[in-house]
């Protein structure tokens, strides 16, 4: 049995402000910072064995700061990265309907059809990190691992460990620097904890 830790990263300013980012490479602001090192600390007394990250800086940072806190350095897969929302990163709720008004409508009705303009569908998404669980479980075998990664990489792996299809992406829930938690046992899946953010309710995590 491998047994995972999955991490959204921390805030950036484009969470704060609810733009699309995608593959936009932005940092963590202060708050986000925080907010991975109370994820650290959360996680710093369990027996974990690697960290895992999407190439993208707001989850490489936030992925270092839990690696500081283990001894441990951090491994870039490309499988983790945030989905590509092509012409529609950089964009904001409004401006996304304003452009593209039946798109984002299913968007946020059947999220599972949309492929965005110059981007990806949720299916890409589901293939990459799902191969990339995959092969971290055969090469991690009775141990704990840690992925950080992004709000729609980590919705969209839930889904698929709990047997939902994609258009079961909005029913959950992920905030910023959330921890969730899963198993896989020859090659079945078990989710034990979703969305957690214990961690962030101390006054230094603000």
């Amino acid at each position: 049995m491998t047994k995972f830790i999955l991490v959204r990263h921390g805030q950036t300013e484009w969470n704060r402000v609810e733009r699309f980012r995608g593959r936009i490479d932005l940092l963590l602001d202060a708050t986000g910072l925080r907010q991975a090192l109370a994820a650290a600390l959360r996680i710093k007394d369990l027996p974990v064995s690697a960290v895992y990250s999407s190439p993208l800086q707001r989850a490489l940072e936030t992925a270092k700061i839990i690696a500081n806190q283990l001894d441990l350095t951090v491994e870039s897969l490309d499988g983790l990265i945030d989905l590509d929302f092509g012409e529609w990163q950089g964009l904001n709720a409004s401006e996304a309907a304003k452009r593209d008004a039946d798109l984002y409508r299913l968007w946020i009705e059947r999220p599972d059809l949309v492929r965005f303009p110059g981007g990806e569908e949720l299916a890409d998404v589901r293939e990459r990190v799902m191969a990339v669980v995959d092969d971290i479980a055969v090469k991690n075998p009775d141990q704990l691992v840690v992925l950080v990664s992004h709000n729609v990489v980590c919705r969209v792996l839930l889904c698929s460990l709990l047997g939902l299809d994609n258009s079961h992406f909005w029913q959950l829930g992920q905030d910023v620097c959330a921890i969730n938690a899963f198993e896989i046992r020859d090659g079945i899946s078990t989710v034990t904890t979703i969305n957690d953010t214990c961690h962030l309710q101390s006054p230094a995590a603000r």
